[in-house]
């Protein structure tokens, strides 16, 4: 089975910035060796989880400590109450077709 590299990352937004928090928090320029990258929010849209998918750890590593990453930190940063996040190895479960 395919090994998946994944930072996964939460934050917990100010009341009614998701709109703007969401066009902060896009990447610019988008990232080598990122794969994919989901978003997913409470109903309440004051918790986000951003799962994003690399090649390899050292493409991940290379990212976030980037510049481009420093500034995209920098803009989401007004929006932002609290940040949790974790880089994590692994792969995808076989679910039996019902």
């Amino acid at each position: 089975m395919r090994e998946h590299f994944v930072w996964v990352t939460t934050r917990r937004i100010r009341p009614g910035t998701l709109e703007e928090f969401e066009r902060a928090w896009r990447p610019d320029p988008y990232p080598e060796g990122l794969r994919h990258a989901y978003a997913y929010w409470s109903e309440d849209g004051q918790e986000i989880t951003g799962v994003s998918f690399w090649d390899s750890k050292e493409t991940c590593d290379s990212w976030r400590s980037s510049e481009a990453e420093n500034r995209r930190r920098e803009i989401m940063s007004p929006y932002v109450l609290d940040e949790r996040e974790g880089f994590y190895q692994g792969r995808e479960l076989g679910v039996p077709v019902r």
